[in-house]
């Protein structure tokens, strides 16, 4: 059964305007972090693609947060009762990279609020617009879509298997997610969320079998590798989750060129895809 605006509907439309400059700092702790000790940072500098997610970052006071991490419900984005949250998806058009050190303004929008009832639970889908401007001019269009849903039965951890061989012309790579890197990240988005660094609390509060690594820092990951391979400019990116990674074993990054795409997947230790994403070059 599908609702398609709820009891939410009178968020549908909201919008919020934020006004932030892109400091260098953030950018050489996501280089660091990435392993990107090749590229040279500074003002004037473009910001790689999806790096515009260690700005305009929710800073609730410490108060204001919840058991789990997460800030307190409301605001720009509904009150949603669901405990699990999670990004699940996205769809960008970078028209033009921003500059490190340049004034920047976030136009957010609520574009929709869907419940619905599965078979795990219930569930809300919200879809969040946002527009990024330097000096007047549209850089970046992004459309989110956030998750919300009941707690379900405890994830089991993914069988770990030997990964068949890859067809000759794909990129890939390895990554082992360690807390350290998920601390990392964690800290970089100023995400709270417990899930990532706090083994006992994933474990037996919100029933993962290790640390969550963030879909975000997957999605990054994947874009990375086409960034490594080509020096063509990516116009377009989009993604999908499929299923969560843990930092229980080493995850591949899958990359498959072809003519002004690049088809991309994270497979988990299992070899089953757990994140499928699409870059558009030129």
């Amino acid at each position: 059964m599908t609702e398609p605006h709820s009891a939410f509907a009178a968020w549908i439309g909201r919008t919020e305007t934020l006004e932030e400059e892109i400091s260098l700092a953030p950018t050489l702790a996501a280089a660091a972090t990435l392993d990107d000790t090749a590229t040279h940072y500074g003002p004037g500098s473009p910001l790689p693609p999806l790096w515009h997610w260690f700005y305009f970052l929710p800073r609730a006071p410490q108060a204001k947060l919840g058991d789990d991490g997460h800030p307190q419900r409301g605001g720009f984005m509904p009150p949603i009762p669901y405990p699990r949250r999670m990004f699940a998806g996205a769809r960008l058009r970078f028209h033009r990279l921003l500059s490190i050190g340049a004034a920047t303004s976030r136009v957010g929008v609520i574009r929709n609020v869907v419940q619905k009832e599965g078979k795990s639970g219930n569930l809300a889908f919200v879809t969040v617009g946002y527009n990024f401007f330097q000096n007047g001019e549209l850089c970046i269009e992004e459309e989110q879509d956030i998750v919300y849903r009941e707690p379900g039965p405890p994830v089991p951890a993914p069988q770990v298997r030997a990964l068949p061989p890859l067809p000759e012309g794909t990129w890939s790579r390895s990554i082992t997610p360690d807390p350290r890197l998920l601390f990392r990240f964690s800290a970089l988005t100023f995400n709270a969320h417990r899930i990532h660094y706090d083994r006992p609390y994933a474990r037996h509060e919100e029933g993962y079998p290790g640390l969550v690594v963030h879909g975000p820092l997957t999605a990054i990951l994947l874009l990375e590798l086409v960034r490594q391979h080509t020096s063509q400019p990516i116009s377009g990116f989009s993604f999908r989750g499929l299923a969560p990674l843990f930092d229980l074993a080493p995850f591949r990054l899958v990359a498959t060129p072809g003519a002004g795409r690049v088809e991309l997947e994270a497979q988990g230790p299992d070899g089953k895809a757990t994140m499928s994403a699409s870059a558009e070059l030129g």
